[in-house]
């Protein structure tokens, strides 16, 4: 192999270890579901976080009491196809996010647990977890 053709074999498996740690090992944080204030009828004393979409879930992680609601805002900020749907596939949601807007899932956790969220295509992945 001549010197230009490892350089190419070097780049394209550097860039496959790059994709696979993004989708599938990287840390995107973590947040606690907190009560929101009511204004305008909004809060209502459930706790909320939201999540921004884009590229993944920032945070990735996400903190509720298990056996109350928590209600997550998914905020899409990018038009691609893999994050058009988020997926509950324990509590059987499936949910539609339109780009550069909110979408509100209101789910309980029956038990404590990690409960994971994915986009329709399984790559980008969160997870809820519900603690006593």
């Amino acid at each position: 192999m001549t010197p230009a053709e490892w350089a190419v074999l070097v780049f394209g498996a550097a860039a496959i270890a790059w994709v696979n740690w993004y989708f599938f090992l990287a840390e995107r944080g973590t947040a606690v579901a907190a009560v929101m204030a009511a204004t305008g009828g909004a809060g209502g004393g459930v706790p909320q976080v939201t999540v921004a979409v884009k590229g993944g879930y920032s945070p990735a992680t996400v903190r509720a009491k298990a056996g109350q609601p928590v209600r997550l805002v998914f905020d899409r900020q990018e038009t691609s196809g893999c994050s058009e749907e988020i997926v509950f596939p324990d509590f059987g949601i499936k949910k539609f996010l339109p780009a550069f807007q909110k979408t509100t899932v209101e789910i309980t956790p029956p038990k404590p647990g990690r409960y994971e969220f994915t986009c329709g295509m399984s790559m980008l992945r969160g997870t809820l977890v519900a603690e006593e």
